[in-house]
């Protein structure tokens, strides 16, 4: 199975300047846990994630006066669609991430998490044996 057949094509896309505040409702409201953060300034492709959300209020730092850019991962691994789970599953686990941001002709074009791939190697069953 191929990235593309497990990612997900809702992708959340916010500038740096927006508070962590911000990018936690909107991340909530679209029930993502990333969101591709594009900085025209810098000139690349970032991501900001729930466990970065976290680690800053878990800091003690105001989530209405942090801003996404000072929080954000901007050495990114990014995948391409005909990755296979395995080369996604691989870098994850290589690079202590939960998210990989894919890229076509170098445009986001869906994320792929954890979540995806386990979906993907263990689907749901309608019952589960105690």
């Amino acid at each position: 199975m191929l990235v593309r057949d497990a990612m997900s094509t809702v992708v959340l896309t916010i500038g740096p300047a927006h508070t962590l505040r911000q990018a936690a409702a909107l991340m909530s409201a679209r029930r993502v846990g990333a969101a591709v953060i594009l900085d025209p300034d810098a000139g690349g492709i970032g991501i900001l994630t729930e466990r970065d959300v976290l680690n800053s209020v878990g800091l003690g730092q105001s989530p209405d006066t942090e801003h996404v850019t000072d929080h954000t991962t901007t050495d990114v691994v990014f995948a391409a669609p005909s990755w296979t789970l395995e080369e996604a599953a691989r870098a994850m686990a290589h690079g202590g991430f939960r998210h990989l941001i894919v890229l076509d002709r170098g445009e986001p074009v869906g994320i792929v998490s954890v979540r995806d791939i386990i979906r993907c190697w263990a689907p749901a069953r309608q019952h589960i044996p105690a």
